[in-house]
């Protein structure tokens, strides 16, 4: 069965946190972020999750995890093409994304390493990048066209 891709509701903010946690994500900002999640779910169960949270033409993305029992399925792939389709219907230029272990997933997904200060200022102002996520987090961005 393939899972069916939703935009998540406020309902499913705790299922999301959950997946999130399990994934060793951050979730301290969920409640007052701007980030829009996009959730991979088998029947009413959320096994995968990943959001955009946009600063004019560039947004982060963020969060993107997938169940431990379903990975290796390409789960994650689908949820990261749902996102940046999203970005470029909403007009978004360009995505950027922290990470400590996901970077050979997200270089697949054409994404390349970049350096943080190059990037608009409302971005590096985000929790992600000023606290959540520690400064040995690697950067990476990828244009869309």
């Amino acid at each position: 069965m393939t899972p069916l891709l939703r935009n998540a509701t406020a309902a499913d903010m705790q299922a999301i946190r959950e997946l999130l946690d399990g994934n060793g994500l951050p979730t301290s900002d969920l409640a007052c972020s701007s980030a829009r999640f996009t959730v991979a779910c088998e029947g009413d169960r959320i096994i995968g999750a990943g959001a955009l949270e946009r600063f004019g033409q560039t947004a982060l993305l963020r969060s993107v995890a997938v169940d431990p029992a379903r990975r290796g399925q390409g789960l994650g792939r689908h949820i990261v093409k749902a996102l940046e389709h999203q970005a470029r219907a909403a007009g978004i230029s360009r995505l950027v994304l922290l990470t400590q272990g996901a970077r050979r997933f997200f270089e697949h997904q054409d994404y390349h390493p970049f350096d943080r200060a190059q990037l608009p200022k409302a971005v590096q102002a985000s929790a992600q990048f000023r606290s959540l996520c520690p400064a040995s987090a690697e950067c990476m961005t990828k244009v869309l066209r």
